[in-house]
């Protein structure tokens, strides 16, 4: 164990300010993770749901960026329709999460911008690292519901979804059935 008070100060003040920062670009079958230690980034694609692959590529950072012992980590992704589960396992781990509104993050409305999971995550990054510099306003934080009322809103919407698929029925059948009463008109 080092003493602090032999560090220098700019040693000490080094290990003191030391964050991983990690963006998460969340899809189907790939996540891309964008990590950095506020000045070097590190961009990796792991397999969508892996979190070993996850704590290796945090372990690489740390190790890339010779950040050793514990160091915070401050992370954020994306709400989306994956839920918050992967939010609670974060905090679960001891890393600072924030789950970030999709449409708060800004973009520049004139120019015409690619859309790419790279580009995405790197934004995400950027915005997160002036995010932990306290401004504030960089994007909108979602309120993470507990799993209960997580739960009741997933019915709500499981039920949504079947009626709307069910208006689709009907109306493919009718549409059948007014086509083949046509037919048999002009026979």
């Amino acid at each position: 164990m080092v003493n602090p008070t032999t560090l220098p100060d700019r040693t000490l003040e080094q290990a003191c300010t030391m964050v991983l920062f990690m963006a998460l670009e969340l899809s189907d079958k790939k996540w891309k993770l964008a990590l950095s230690d506020g000045n070097k980034r590190r961009i990796v694609t792991i397999a969508a749901g892996d979190l070993v692959a996850l704590g290796e590529a945090v372990a690489k950072a740390k190790a890339r960026f010779g950040m050793h012992g514990v160091v915070p980590i401050v992370s954020c992704d994306e709400a989306g329709r994956d839920g918050f589960w992967l939010h609670r396992y974060l905090l679960h781990c001891g890393v600072a999460n924030v789950v970030v509104d999709a449409s708060s993050i800004e973009v520049n409305r004139r120019a015409r911008r690619a859309k790419t999971d790279r580009i995405d995550v790197e934004q995400l990054l950027r915005l997160l690292i002036r995010y932990h510099h306290r401004e504030k306003r960089v994007w909108s934080v979602v309120h993470v519901p507990s799993v209960e009322e997580e739960d009741a809103r997933r019915l709500h919407r499981d039920l949504e979804r079947l009626k709307k698929e069910r208006t689709g029925h009907r109306n493919r059948i009718q549409a059948l059935l007014y086509m083949h009463r046509m037919i048999l008109h002009l026979f």
